[in-house]
């Protein structure tokens, strides 16, 4: 987009910007930098304490320097002078390989290196609600059917017309807006792009989502289960494979099953072989095992798998193929890193080409009526401590996304794990109480 950012800057009246990066929990990490000084930046990076955030490094390691991507700059539609850009980060003049988009772009490179560009969308969902946390934001919002409510969608049109007004100038390709399963909850769409765009998109709509909340006296949320009783929040990716040039899908075979190629088989192959490995990423919260694990909601389902099954245009499995040429991957939630989720979608289905892996039997039932019927399909971890331990086991996976990546991982990951099962609960007094 902008390959001198300190020329970017004059062009476009930019004051300052964000050189921002991503870390292993999902925390957008940021300096503020005026554009006098961006070209130094651009040049050398700005430095961070590593440690200070959720990476696997000590307060003895040396700077870490965050050196901004220029194709990735966005200027904050809602604060014109100031501009967002993703940055990859080094430490003694190599990639850190536990960052998340570098773990992302070396996956990339590997997936090119055979000839395949894979493209990916998200739908990520989010609830409104006060800005204590504790409700929803509309006290009308009650509907036991609420999805796609037009009255509910029009008492938040301030809110979700700037973001989707936002998107539009950014050229995202926004296409639709809609009130989803959830009091209070939303799910905005935009067009589908080159994996690392789509993360880069991803991370910074979360960011405005909140920005554009709060300036509206809101909050918003991305936690996979905020509220009991209620669907959590998903974010279903769609995932193609095209050719180097990236001009021809090679997913797509009309001739072929739901026309999927052999190739899409293989690839879907892969994510079917790693599901319970992959939840570790594409649902990496303790909450997460609460959407998921859900027993059935206010509206009459969750929206989400709990085995892993595939089918045709069924949104009760964990992966369908709703047309032509791509499938959809409905395991992730809200929570998920935006750079490790296509990370791990492209480490899985390029095992599963390379071993010709096969997805298994495609079964199109109704999983939330018949799901008991379906025998020897794994079901998904219950909790996170499972996936983490379903991660570990997984050599293949963890092998390709590194092993200074999956070794940070895993041990921040059980010390949160940890933490939590440390922590005391009102639960434990309610039924041991009176033991």
């Amino acid at each position: 987009m902008g390959n001198n950012l300190a020329a970017f800057a004059k062009e476009n009246g930019v004051k300052y910007f964000m050189i921002s990066y991503t870390d292993l929990f999902s925390g957008q990490r940021a300096k503020l930098v005026p554009a006098q000084a961006i070209a130094d930046m651009q040049k050398d990076g700005a430095g961070f304490a590593g440690f200070a955030t959720w990476l696997d490094l000590t307060p003895a390691h040396p700077d870490m320097l965050a050196v901004p991507d220029p194709d990735s700059v966005i200027q904050l539609p809602w604060k014109p002078e100031v501009a967002w850009v993703a940055a990859n980060c080094i430490m003694d003049d190599k990639e850190v390989d536990q960052a998340p988009r570098n773990t992302l772009k070396r996956l990339i490179a590997e997936a090119a290196s055979d000839g395949m560009h894979v493209k990916t969308g998200v739908e990520a969902e989010f609830f409104l609600i006060s800005p204590d946390g504790k409700t929803i934001s509309d006290e009308y919002d009650t509907a036991s059917k609420p999805c796609y409510d037009q009255q509910a969608v029009m008492r938040r049109y301030d809110v979700i017309a700037e973001i989707c007004d936002h998107m539009l100038a950014l050229g995202w390709g926004a296409y639709q807006n809609d009130h989803e399963d959830a009091n209070g909850q939303f799910e905005m769409n935009w067009a589908f792009d080159d994996a690392l765009a789509t993360a880069d998109k991803h991370s910074f709509f979360k960011f405005m989502v909140k920005s554009i909340a709060e300036k509206h006296g809101l909050r918003a949320t991305f936690m996979p289960k905020p509220f009991q009783g209620l669907t959590g929040n998903g974010c279903h990716a769609h995932i193609s494979v095209w050719d180097k040039a990236g001009k021809t899908n090679v997913f797509a075979d009309n001739s072929m099953e739901l026309g999927l190629s052999a190739k899409g088989r293989n690839f879907l192959g892969g994510i079917m072989k790693h599901a319970s490995a992959l939840a570790a990423i594409t649902n990496p919260t303790v909450n997460s095992y609460k959407r998921i694990n859900a027993p059935r909601t206010i509206s009459g389902a969750t929206w989400a798998p709990n085995t892993v099954t595939w089918t045709g245009n069924n949104r009760t499995h964990m992966v369908r193929v709703p047309g032509p040429g791509r499938f959809e991957l409905r395991l992730p939630d809200g929570a998920a890193n935006p750079y490790l989720l296509q990370a791990v979608i492209i480490a899985a289905g390029l095992d599963g080409i390379r071993s010709k892996a096969d997805p298994g039997k495609r079964y199109d039932i109704d999983m939330y009526q018949h799901g008991h019927t379906v025998k020897g399909a794994p079901r998904l971890p219950l909790n996170l401590l499972d996936a983490l331990r379903e991660f570990d086991k997984d050599k293949s996976l963890k092998a390709a996304l590194g092993e200074e990546f999956s070794s940070a991982y895993l041990k921040l990951k059980h010390q949160e794990w940890n933490s939590y099962a440390s922590h005391f609960t009102q639960w434990e007094r309610d039924h041991t109480l009176d033991i």
